[in-house]
């Protein structure tokens, strides 16, 4: 075995999102399984340099996991010819800056998502990253979740016939900061800052319908800040400018209709934090982050609707849970190795910054949408 040393500058692991998933779970836990093998007798492994703009936040980190390389100059990070991958998990409003500067050094990339504040710079990043040849990945982490990984198996094996809805059902209660600290940072909900959920979640709910049910053609949503005021992480009060829930209706290439609902001011009284249910001609599905039960045609009860009586039927009980059948790794890692293969092996990859251009194209089309208070059309869009 030949081992590869890959250096993969990641900007944003101070960031909850950015040092859980990607860095502890998804990098370093390629470390902890010996590197990446790319089955050619080489094994890459990965070796992090932490970027960011608090080095004594980058060198606790470090630190805490035996890593010393760390560093607050994005452009001399980027000038070193050692360096062959940019990651970024900043905040929204900074990424495309960045994005656009590993692009230009010659860096492969990989990026959360939004990509950018808006259609036509998440278009130009696209384009700029296929003129200059290198090789472009966008987190679309959901479609790697066990329960959707299962739904997708159901979808593939013909089990819904002809797929007729699906129902989303996203969110959580996040609290004000006052009483209780909130679980998420002030900025999610300034929209100054890039906050909102339509920025944060459409682009999630157009790769989970574009990959398992069809291109979504048209939108119609509804935005709205439920809690006008927050406290932030200093105790201090502020205004909250972004929505904080959205309510959507998106029309699906062969014709299925999706309705998902988001939101950070709902209570859940579901099984998990995020729920689809499928509908079709021939069964009905419901899948989670991991769990995933159907409902056959032929397995289908009866119900009677009548008011006046109660009901005898415990419902969920009549639903079938799908097996795993597979051993399911964590989301973030399956497709950080699926981007690191794509790279170093050429494998196909179609998760690229087009893909995430869509994503803020619906985020776009539906805050347009809920200004003007209308059914917007979703055009293709290409390099």
């Amino acid at each position: 075995m030949t081992r590869k040393t890959v250096r993969i500058a990641m900007n944003g692991v101070t960031g909850r999102m950015g040092y859980r998933q990607h860095l502890v779970r998804s990098i370093l836990a390629l470390r902890d399984q010996g590197g990446l093998d790319l089955g050619d007798g080489t094994v890459l492994w990965p070796e992090p340099v932490l970027l960011g703009r608090r080095e004594y936040a980058l060198r606790e980190i470090a630190e805490r996991h035996g890593l010393d390389q760390v560093s607050t100059d994005v452009d001399a990070v980027l000038a070193d010819p050692t360096v062959d991958i940019y990651f970024d998990s900043q905040v929204t409003s900074a990424r495309e800056e960045a994005l656009t500067k590993a692009i230009t050094a010659g860096k492969h990339v990989y990026t959360e998502k939004p990509t950018a504040t808006g259609l036509d710079g998440a278009l130009a990043l696209a384009r700029l990253a296929h003129d200059k040849g290198v090789k472009h990945g966008v987190v679309q982490d959901k479609i790697f979740l066990p329960g959707l990984l299962k739904l997708k198996r159901l979808v593939d094996g013909g089990f819904f016939g002809r797929i007729l809805s699906v129902r989303g059902e996203f969110g959580y209660w996040v609290f004000e900061g006052d009483w209780q600290p909130a679980q998420r940072p002030s900025w999610n909900y300034r929209a100054e800052d890039g906050g909102g959920i339509v920025v944060d979640m459409f682009p999630h709910w157009e790769y989970v319908l574009h990959e398992l049910f069809g291109r979504v053609t048209s939108v119609q949503a509804l935005a709205t800040t439920h809690i006008p005021q927050r406290w932030d992480e200093n105790g201090k009060p502020y205004d909250a400018t972004a929505d904080d829930a959205a309510y959507g209706v998106f029309e699906l290439e062969g014709g299925a209709v999706a309705q998902i609902n988001s939101s950070w001011a709902v209570r859940v009284h579901r099984d998990e934090l995020v729920e689809f249910q499928v509908d079709g001609t021939e069964g009905s599905a419901v899948a989670g982050l991991r769990r995933c039960r159907a409902q056959h045609r032929s397995a289908t009860p009866k119900p009677v609707w009548n008011p006046d009586v109660p009901a005898t039927e415990v419902f969920r009980d009549q639903w079938q849970e799908v097996p795993d059948n597979a051993e399911f790794d964590n989301g973030f890692k399956a497709q950080w190795e699926l981007f690191l293969k794509h790279v170093y092996a050429d494998a196909p990859y179609h998760w690229d910054l087009l893909a995430g251009a869509r994503g803020v194209q619906l985020a776009e089309l539906g805050l347009r949408s809920s200004a003007e208070g209308r059914r917007i059309d979703v055009p293709e869009i290409s390099l």
